[in-house]
Protein backbone atom coordinates (compact mmCIF):
# COMPACT_ATOMS: atom_id res chain seq x y z
CA UNK A 1 0.00 0.00 0.00
CA UNK A 2 1.32 3.45 -0.96
CA UNK A 3 1.35 5.81 1.99
CA UNK A 4 0.20 9.42 1.83
CA UNK A 5 2.99 12.06 2.00
CA UNK A 6 1.83 13.09 5.50
CA UNK A 7 2.07 9.52 6.84
CA UNK A 8 5.00 8.30 8.91
CA UNK A 9 7.26 6.47 6.48
CA UNK A 10 8.99 3.40 8.00
CA UNK A 11 12.26 4.05 6.19
CA UNK A 12 12.33 7.61 7.59
CA UNK A 13 11.86 6.58 11.22
CA UNK A 14 14.03 8.44 13.72
CA UNK A 15 15.08 5.04 14.97
CA UNK A 16 15.40 3.49 18.40
CA UNK A 17 17.21 4.67 21.50
CA UNK A 18 19.45 1.60 21.32
CA UNK A 19 20.61 0.76 17.82
CA UNK A 20 19.38 -2.56 16.39
CA UNK A 21 19.78 -4.38 13.12
CA UNK A 22 16.79 -3.95 10.79
CA UNK A 23 14.42 -6.88 10.48
CA UNK A 24 14.43 -8.79 7.20
CA UNK A 25 10.66 -9.23 7.08
CA UNK A 26 9.07 -6.55 9.26
CA UNK A 27 9.06 -2.76 9.21
CA UNK A 28 10.17 -0.91 12.36
CA UNK A 29 6.56 -0.16 13.28
CA UNK A 30 5.50 -3.77 12.78
CA UNK A 31 8.23 -4.82 15.20
CA UNK A 32 6.96 -2.26 17.72
CA UNK A 33 3.46 -3.65 17.42
CA UNK A 34 4.66 -7.21 17.89
CA UNK A 35 6.82 -6.35 20.91
CA UNK A 36 3.86 -4.64 22.58
CA UNK A 37 1.61 -7.67 21.99
CA UNK A 38 4.22 -10.01 23.49
CA UNK A 39 4.91 -7.82 26.53
CA UNK A 40 3.92 -8.79 30.08
CA UNK A 41 2.05 -5.52 30.54
CA UNK A 42 -0.15 -6.25 27.52
CA UNK A 43 -1.09 -9.68 28.88
CA UNK A 44 -2.07 -8.15 32.22
CA UNK A 45 -4.69 -6.00 30.50
CA UNK A 46 -6.99 -9.03 30.34
CA UNK A 47 -7.61 -8.74 34.09
CA UNK A 48 -7.82 -4.95 34.30
CA UNK A 49 -11.13 -3.23 33.88
CA UNK A 50 -12.71 -0.07 32.51
CA UNK A 51 -15.68 0.71 34.79
CA UNK A 52 -16.73 -2.59 36.33
CA UNK A 53 -14.37 -4.59 38.51
CA UNK A 54 -12.98 -7.66 36.77
CA UNK A 55 -14.95 -10.30 38.68
CA UNK A 56 -18.38 -8.69 38.20
CA UNK A 57 -19.22 -10.40 34.92
CA UNK A 58 -17.69 -12.16 31.93
CA UNK A 59 -19.31 -9.89 29.36
CA UNK A 60 -18.06 -6.50 30.52
CA UNK A 61 -15.12 -4.98 28.71
CA UNK A 62 -11.65 -5.36 30.14
CA UNK A 63 -8.68 -3.19 29.23
CA UNK A 64 -7.59 -5.91 26.83
CA UNK A 65 -10.86 -6.18 24.91
CA UNK A 66 -11.08 -2.38 24.85
CA UNK A 67 -7.53 -2.16 23.50
CA UNK A 68 -8.27 -4.67 20.74
CA UNK A 69 -11.37 -2.66 19.77
CA UNK A 70 -9.33 0.56 19.69
CA UNK A 71 -6.71 -1.09 17.48
CA UNK A 72 -9.40 -2.30 15.06
CA UNK A 73 -10.89 1.19 14.73
CA UNK A 74 -7.43 2.74 14.36
CA UNK A 75 -6.53 0.34 11.54
CA UNK A 76 -9.75 1.19 9.68
CA UNK A 77 -9.33 4.96 9.93
CA UNK A 78 -5.58 4.93 9.24
CA UNK A 79 -5.95 2.68 6.20
CA UNK A 80 -8.70 4.85 4.73
CA UNK A 81 -6.61 8.01 5.14
CA UNK A 82 -3.43 6.54 3.65
CA UNK A 83 -1.61 6.54 6.97
CA UNK A 84 0.78 3.96 8.35
CA UNK A 85 -1.55 1.29 9.71
CA UNK A 86 1.15 -0.52 11.70
CA UNK A 87 2.14 2.62 13.61
CA UNK A 88 -1.47 3.54 14.35
CA UNK A 89 -2.06 0.01 15.60
CA UNK A 90 1.10 0.00 17.73
CA UNK A 91 0.09 3.21 19.51
CA UNK A 92 -3.46 1.92 19.97
CA UNK A 93 -2.22 -1.35 21.48
CA UNK A 94 0.07 0.50 23.91
CA UNK A 95 -2.20 3.39 24.90
CA UNK A 96 -3.55 1.76 28.08
CA UNK A 97 -0.49 -0.19 29.25
CA UNK A 98 0.03 2.23 32.14
CA UNK A 99 -3.41 1.85 33.67
CA UNK A 100 -3.39 0.50 37.25
CA UNK A 101 -5.95 -1.93 38.66
CA UNK A 102 -9.56 -0.76 38.98
CA UNK A 103 -9.51 1.63 36.03
CA UNK A 104 -9.74 5.36 36.63
CA UNK A 105 -10.63 4.71 40.27
CA UNK A 106 -7.23 3.11 40.83
CA UNK A 107 -5.55 5.92 38.92
CA UNK A 108 -7.22 8.57 41.10
CA UNK A 109 -6.14 6.78 44.27
CA UNK A 110 -2.52 6.42 43.11
CA UNK A 111 -2.46 10.02 41.92
CA UNK A 112 -3.30 11.16 45.46
CA UNK A 113 -0.84 8.77 47.09
CA UNK A 114 1.99 9.82 44.76
CA UNK A 115 1.38 13.57 45.09
CA UNK A 116 4.47 14.01 47.35
CA UNK A 117 6.64 11.89 45.04
CA UNK A 118 6.15 13.31 41.56
CA UNK A 119 2.58 12.30 40.76
CA UNK A 120 1.01 9.51 38.74
CA UNK A 121 -0.40 9.57 35.22
CA UNK A 122 -1.22 6.43 33.26
CA UNK A 123 0.21 7.84 30.00
CA UNK A 124 3.51 8.59 31.71
CA UNK A 125 3.43 5.15 33.35
CA UNK A 126 2.99 3.54 29.93
CA UNK A 127 6.21 5.24 28.82
CA UNK A 128 7.94 3.92 31.96
CA UNK A 129 6.72 0.39 31.22
CA UNK A 130 7.88 0.30 27.60
CA UNK A 131 11.23 2.00 28.31
CA UNK A 132 12.22 0.51 31.67
CA UNK A 133 9.94 -1.96 33.45
CA UNK A 134 9.68 -4.61 30.73
CA UNK A 135 12.91 -6.53 31.31
CA UNK A 136 13.16 -9.37 28.83
CA UNK A 137 15.80 -8.36 26.29
CA UNK A 138 19.54 -8.94 26.71
CA UNK A 139 20.67 -5.57 25.36
CA UNK A 140 18.29 -3.11 26.98
CA UNK A 141 15.48 -2.52 29.48
CA UNK A 142 12.05 -1.87 28.03
CA UNK A 143 10.95 -2.71 24.50
CA UNK A 144 13.26 -0.28 22.67
CA UNK A 145 10.39 1.04 20.54
CA UNK A 146 10.86 3.54 17.74
CA UNK A 147 10.78 7.26 18.46
CA UNK A 148 7.48 7.55 16.57
CA UNK A 149 5.71 4.94 18.71
CA UNK A 150 7.05 6.44 21.95
CA UNK A 151 5.93 9.88 20.77
CA UNK A 152 2.48 8.50 20.05
CA UNK A 153 2.14 6.93 23.48
CA UNK A 154 3.28 10.11 25.22
CA UNK A 155 1.17 12.66 23.37
CA UNK A 156 -1.58 11.00 21.34
CA UNK A 157 -4.07 13.21 23.22
CA UNK A 158 -2.19 16.36 22.22
CA UNK A 159 0.94 18.33 23.18
CA UNK A 160 1.89 17.83 26.81
CA UNK A 161 3.64 21.18 27.31
CA UNK A 162 3.77 24.57 25.61
CA UNK A 163 1.14 26.96 24.22
CA UNK A 164 -0.80 24.22 22.40
CA UNK A 165 -0.90 21.79 25.35
CA UNK A 166 -4.26 20.05 25.31
CA UNK A 167 -6.07 16.98 26.51
CA UNK A 168 -6.33 15.29 29.88
CA UNK A 169 -2.56 14.71 30.15
CA UNK A 170 -1.45 18.26 29.36
CA UNK A 171 0.68 20.20 31.85
CA UNK A 172 -0.87 23.64 32.32
CA UNK A 173 -0.72 26.68 34.59
CA UNK A 174 2.76 26.04 35.90
CA UNK A 175 2.03 22.42 36.80
CA UNK A 176 4.74 19.79 36.85
CA UNK A 177 5.07 17.03 34.30
CA UNK A 178 4.63 13.52 35.80
CA UNK A 179 8.09 12.37 36.82
CA UNK A 180 7.95 9.17 34.73
CA UNK A 181 7.55 11.20 31.54
CA UNK A 182 9.88 14.04 32.55
CA UNK A 183 12.61 11.58 33.50
CA UNK A 184 12.57 9.77 30.16
CA UNK A 185 12.06 12.88 28.05
CA UNK A 186 15.16 14.44 29.58
CA UNK A 187 17.15 11.52 28.18
CA UNK A 188 15.32 11.07 24.87
CA UNK A 189 13.44 14.13 23.60
CA UNK A 190 9.93 13.32 22.40
CA UNK A 191 9.19 16.95 21.45
CA UNK A 192 6.31 17.18 23.91
CA UNK A 193 5.40 20.71 22.76
CA UNK A 194 4.13 19.55 19.36
CA UNK A 195 1.20 17.43 18.26
CA UNK A 196 1.82 13.76 17.58
CA UNK A 197 1.75 12.13 14.18
CA UNK A 198 -1.55 11.66 12.39
CA UNK A 199 -1.30 7.94 13.21
CA UNK A 200 -1.15 8.66 16.95
CA UNK A 201 -4.04 11.10 16.63
CA UNK A 202 -6.02 8.32 14.95
CA UNK A 203 -5.31 6.05 17.94
CA UNK A 204 -6.60 8.75 20.30
CA UNK A 205 -9.85 9.22 18.39
CA UNK A 206 -10.24 5.44 18.06
CA UNK A 207 -10.07 5.29 21.86
CA UNK A 208 -12.98 7.75 22.09
CA UNK A 209 -14.98 5.82 19.51
CA UNK A 210 -14.45 2.51 21.29
CA UNK A 211 -15.32 3.61 24.81
CA UNK A 212 -18.31 5.74 23.75
CA UNK A 213 -19.68 2.62 22.07
CA UNK A 214 -18.89 -0.03 24.66
CA UNK A 215 -19.79 2.02 27.72
CA UNK A 216 -23.30 2.32 26.30
CA UNK A 217 -23.35 -1.43 25.73
CA UNK A 218 -21.96 -2.29 29.18
CA UNK A 219 -24.30 0.15 30.92
CA UNK A 220 -27.30 -1.44 29.24
CA UNK A 221 -26.10 -4.92 30.16
CA UNK A 222 -25.61 -3.83 33.78
CA UNK A 223 -29.14 -2.43 33.92
CA UNK A 224 -27.94 1.08 34.81
CA UNK A 225 -30.17 2.53 32.09
CA UNK A 226 -32.48 1.25 29.36
CA UNK A 227 -32.89 1.50 25.61
CA UNK A 228 -35.78 3.89 26.26
CA UNK A 229 -33.30 6.26 27.91
CA UNK A 230 -31.06 6.14 24.84
CA UNK A 231 -33.96 7.05 22.58
CA UNK A 232 -33.91 10.48 24.23
CA UNK A 233 -30.25 11.13 23.39
CA UNK A 234 -28.66 12.50 20.19
CA UNK A 235 -26.99 9.93 17.91
CA UNK A 236 -28.27 6.92 19.87
CA UNK A 237 -31.95 7.93 19.50
CA UNK A 238 -31.89 8.16 15.67
CA UNK A 239 -29.95 4.89 15.47
CA UNK A 240 -32.57 3.01 17.50
CA UNK A 241 -35.33 4.62 15.42
CA UNK A 242 -33.66 3.49 12.19
CA UNK A 243 -33.43 -0.09 13.45
CA UNK A 244 -37.08 -0.07 14.59
CA UNK A 245 -38.14 1.14 11.15
CA UNK A 246 -36.09 -1.50 9.30
CA UNK A 247 -36.76 -4.39 11.71
CA UNK A 248 -40.09 -4.01 13.56
CA UNK A 249 -40.42 -6.22 16.66
CA UNK A 250 -36.79 -7.30 16.52
CA UNK A 251 -35.46 -9.43 19.36
CA UNK A 252 -34.25 -6.98 22.11
CA UNK A 253 -30.67 -8.24 22.10
CA UNK A 254 -30.39 -7.96 18.32
CA UNK A 255 -32.11 -4.56 18.40
CA UNK A 256 -29.53 -3.27 20.87
CA UNK A 257 -26.64 -4.62 18.82
CA UNK A 258 -27.97 -3.23 15.53
CA UNK A 259 -28.50 0.23 17.04
CA UNK A 260 -25.13 0.45 18.75
CA UNK A 261 -23.21 -0.74 15.71
CA UNK A 262 -24.82 2.17 13.86
CA UNK A 263 -23.63 4.52 16.60
CA UNK A 264 -20.16 3.08 16.03
CA UNK A 265 -20.47 3.72 12.30
CA UNK A 266 -21.64 7.32 12.76
CA UNK A 267 -18.52 8.13 14.80
CA UNK A 268 -16.03 6.44 12.46
CA UNK A 269 -17.54 7.93 9.30
CA UNK A 270 -17.58 11.40 10.87
CA UNK A 271 -13.89 11.22 11.81
CA UNK A 272 -12.91 10.06 8.33
CA UNK A 273 -14.96 12.75 6.59
CA UNK A 274 -13.57 15.54 8.78
CA UNK A 275 -9.98 14.30 8.32
CA UNK A 276 -10.34 14.03 4.55
CA UNK A 277 -11.69 17.58 4.34
CA UNK A 278 -8.95 19.00 6.57
CA UNK A 279 -6.20 17.11 4.76
CA UNK A 280 -7.50 18.29 1.39
CA UNK A 281 -7.59 21.92 2.50
CA UNK A 282 -4.24 21.99 4.30
CA UNK A 283 -2.29 19.69 1.93
CA UNK A 284 0.42 18.65 4.44
CA UNK A 285 3.44 17.22 2.64
CA UNK A 286 5.13 15.44 5.53
CA UNK A 287 4.49 13.83 8.88
CA UNK A 288 6.29 16.77 10.50
CA UNK A 289 3.80 19.18 8.92
CA UNK A 290 1.05 17.38 10.85
CA UNK A 291 3.02 17.76 14.10
CA UNK A 292 3.58 21.47 13.54
CA UNK A 293 -0.10 22.34 13.09
CA UNK A 294 -1.82 24.44 15.74
CA UNK A 295 -4.50 21.80 16.28
CA UNK A 296 -5.22 18.12 15.65
CA UNK A 297 -5.94 17.01 12.10
CA UNK A 298 -7.92 13.95 13.28
CA UNK A 299 -11.04 14.79 15.29
CA UNK A 300 -14.83 14.69 15.38
CA UNK A 301 -16.88 17.36 13.64
CA UNK A 302 -18.14 20.10 15.96
CA UNK A 303 -21.81 18.97 15.77
CA UNK A 304 -20.96 15.35 16.58
CA UNK A 305 -18.53 16.43 19.30
CA UNK A 306 -21.36 18.35 21.00
CA UNK A 307 -23.69 15.36 20.67
CA UNK A 308 -21.05 13.06 22.18
CA UNK A 309 -20.66 15.49 25.08
CA UNK A 310 -24.37 15.01 25.80
CA UNK A 311 -23.91 11.23 25.75
CA UNK A 312 -20.88 11.46 28.05
CA UNK A 313 -22.83 13.64 30.46
CA UNK A 314 -25.57 11.02 30.51
CA UNK A 315 -23.05 8.22 31.10
CA UNK A 316 -21.35 10.20 33.86
CA UNK A 317 -24.60 10.53 35.79
CA UNK A 318 -26.19 7.19 35.07
CA UNK A 319 -23.15 4.92 34.88
CA UNK A 320 -19.89 6.32 36.27
CA UNK A 321 -21.70 7.80 39.27
CA UNK A 322 -24.38 5.14 39.65
CA UNK A 323 -24.78 4.18 43.34
CA UNK A 324 -23.56 0.61 42.78
CA UNK A 325 -20.49 1.83 40.87
CA UNK A 326 -19.74 4.50 43.49
CA UNK A 327 -19.87 1.89 46.25
CA UNK A 328 -17.46 -0.32 44.36
CA UNK A 329 -15.19 2.68 43.77
CA UNK A 330 -15.04 3.28 47.52
CA UNK A 331 -14.20 -0.36 48.18
CA UNK A 332 -11.35 -0.60 45.69
CA UNK A 333 -9.99 2.84 46.60
CA UNK A 334 -9.69 1.58 50.16
CA UNK A 335 -7.71 -1.43 48.89
CA UNK A 336 -5.18 0.78 47.07
CA UNK A 337 -4.98 3.06 50.11
CA UNK A 338 -4.17 0.03 52.26
CA UNK A 339 -1.66 -1.65 49.95
CA UNK A 340 0.52 1.32 49.04
CA UNK A 341 1.51 2.39 52.58
CA UNK A 342 1.84 -1.25 53.58
CA UNK A 343 4.63 -1.78 51.04
CA UNK A 344 6.14 1.63 51.83
CA UNK A 345 6.42 0.75 55.51
CA UNK A 346 7.62 -2.81 54.92
CA UNK A 347 9.30 -3.26 51.49
CA UNK A 348 10.21 -6.82 52.53
CA UNK A 349 6.61 -7.70 51.63
CA UNK A 350 7.43 -7.08 47.97
CA UNK A 351 8.39 -10.07 45.78
CA UNK A 352 12.10 -10.87 45.54
CA UNK A 353 12.61 -9.32 42.10
CA UNK A 354 11.19 -6.04 43.36
CA UNK A 355 13.29 -6.08 46.52
CA UNK A 356 16.35 -5.93 44.26
CA UNK A 357 15.10 -2.54 43.05
CA UNK A 358 14.42 -1.47 46.63
CA UNK A 359 18.04 -2.24 47.53
CA UNK A 360 19.14 0.50 45.11
CA UNK A 361 16.86 3.29 46.35
CA UNK A 362 18.46 6.28 48.05
CA UNK A 363 15.45 8.04 49.54
CA UNK A 364 11.73 7.82 50.22
CA UNK A 365 10.78 9.21 46.81
CA UNK A 366 12.67 6.47 44.99
CA UNK A 367 11.08 3.86 47.25
CA UNK A 368 7.62 5.25 46.52
CA UNK A 369 8.28 4.95 42.80
CA UNK A 370 9.28 1.30 43.12
CA UNK A 371 6.14 0.61 45.18
CA UNK A 372 4.07 2.49 42.60
CA UNK A 373 5.47 0.41 39.74
CA UNK A 374 4.53 -2.75 41.61
CA UNK A 375 1.02 -1.69 42.66
CA UNK A 376 0.19 -0.06 39.31
CA UNK A 377 1.19 -3.26 37.53
CA UNK A 378 -1.30 -5.36 39.49
CA UNK A 379 -4.42 -6.72 37.85
CA UNK A 380 -7.79 -6.28 39.55
CA UNK A 381 -7.90 -9.88 40.75
CA UNK A 382 -4.30 -9.87 42.00
CA UNK A 383 -4.85 -6.62 43.91
CA UNK A 384 -7.93 -8.13 45.54
CA UNK A 385 -6.06 -11.32 46.41
CA UNK A 386 -3.05 -9.44 47.81
CA UNK A 387 -5.27 -7.18 49.89
CA UNK A 388 -7.06 -10.20 51.32
CA UNK A 389 -3.76 -11.97 52.03
CA UNK A 390 -2.00 -9.02 53.60
CA UNK A 391 -4.83 -7.09 55.20
CA UNK A 392 -7.52 -9.68 55.82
Amino acid sequence: MTLAPYACQPDESRGRRYSERMSTFRSPFQRDRDRIIHSSAFRRLKHKTQVFVEHEGDYYRTRLTHTIEVAQVARTIAGTLGLNVELAEAVALAHDLGHPPFGHTGEDALHDLMAPYGGFDHNAQAIRIVTRLERHYADFDGLNLTWETLEGIAKHNGPVIGPHASGSHAVKDGGEMPYALAEFNAEYDLELHTHASAEAQVAAVADDVAYNHHDLHDGLRAGLFSEADLLELPVTGPCFEEVDKLYPNLDPTRRRHEALRRVFGVMVEDVIAVAQNRLTSSQPQSAQAIRDMDGPIIRFSKPLYQNLKAIKSFLFTRMYRAPSVVEERKRVTAMINDLFPLFMNDPALLPAEWRADVARVRNETELARVVLDYVAGMTDRFAIQEHERLCG
